[in-house]
């Protein structure tokens, strides 16, 4: 399930004080393991209400009202969108937050709903159909087009995983676990790092191998295994959002790009690749989803 974590606000945050640098850091830190844990999706911190408007609608009529707004504590000063099991998983993570204020302070949690969640209102399932379609194609236009590369053949070793489409939630736990073996492996090649995506199994999943490049399998650390990735034609897309969106633009590039661009799936690994400008405490930069395609 899907919450919106809203931090309430408060005088000072509403008074535009900025947080100081020990609760910066706590923040940072906190969030850095709601990454790793798989549980953030987004978050961001909201300026005051000085600086923000609400419009009034009356019937046909529209009116602006000005900020700064009376009731502080029914206004959100920031907010954290989380993939959670559960509402008592939702409340043990922000239990383990910093106060995120000088002062007392609330933290309100929110399940979104699914569109599963309108299944009685929709018997035929066409209007979900039809979300689920908008949604890759929004997906889609956020990953922008493709560039097209011959992609060299690589050896990639590291973590290799069996999940179904249902337990790959739990990959960033495997990210976690090879994270120690970055620039460490024997025969490593460059820098970058690789999510691999291979073995398709008809209905039943895939296997997800965590790696790097190395130049040969000799002398590999206990529990890695190895794939190849063949000399091949590939489109490549740049993910802008947070590292833990990923798996909504891989459902775009399959649901939204790929039906409608020309082209074929060609029978090879897939992969996403990390290179030297992903910052893994924010999450952001440097992702790329690489998909195989025939010539």
């Amino acid at each position: 399930m899907r919450v919106m974590v809203i931090v309430k606000a408060t005088k000072s945050s509403e008074a535009g004080e900025m947080p100081s640098a020990d609760l910066l850091t706590a923040m940072g830190e906190y969030n850095e393991t709601l990454v790793k844990a798989g549980i953030m999706l987004s978050g961001d911190g909201l300026r005051p209400s000085s600086q923000g408007v609400r419009v009034r609608f009356s019937g046909t009529e529209r009116s602006v009202i000005d900020g700064p707004f009376a009731e502080t504590k029914e206004l959100i000063a920031g907010y954290w969108i989380w993939k959670v099991k559960s509402m008592e998983e939702a409340i043990e993570w922000v239990k383990r937050c910093p106060n995120p204020m000088p002062e007392d302070s609330e933290i309100e949690i929110r399940p979104f709903f699914e569109i599963e969640d309108f299944a009685e209102a929709d018997p035929t399932g066409e209007i979900r159909s039809a979300e689920y379609r908008l949604q890759a194609q929004l997906e889609a236009q956020q990953l922008g087009s493709p560039r097209f590369e011959n992609g060299r053949a690589m050896l990639i070793a590291g973590f290799n995983e069996t999940y179904t489409f249902e337990s790959r939630v739990n990959i960033p736990k495997q990210w976690c676990r090879f994270a120690e073996h970055l620039g460490k492996v024997p025969g490593q090649v460059g820098t970058d790092s690789f999510g691999v995506c291979w073995n398709f199994k008809e209905g039943c999943g895939f296997d997800y191998l965590t790696g790097v490049e190395v130049s040969q399998a000799d002398n590999l650390p206990a529990g890695f295994s190895q794939v190849n990735l063949p000399a091949q034609r590939y489109a490549v897309f740049t993910h802008q959002g947070h590292v833990s969106t990923i798996d909504k633009a891989i459902e775009a590039i399959w649901n939204g790009w790929l039906p409608s661009s020309g082209y074929e799936m060609a029978e090879s690994p897939s992969f996403e690749r990390y290179t030297k400008e992903f910052n893994p405490q924010t999450g952001m930069g440097g992702i790329e989803i690489w998909l195989p395609i025939k010539s």
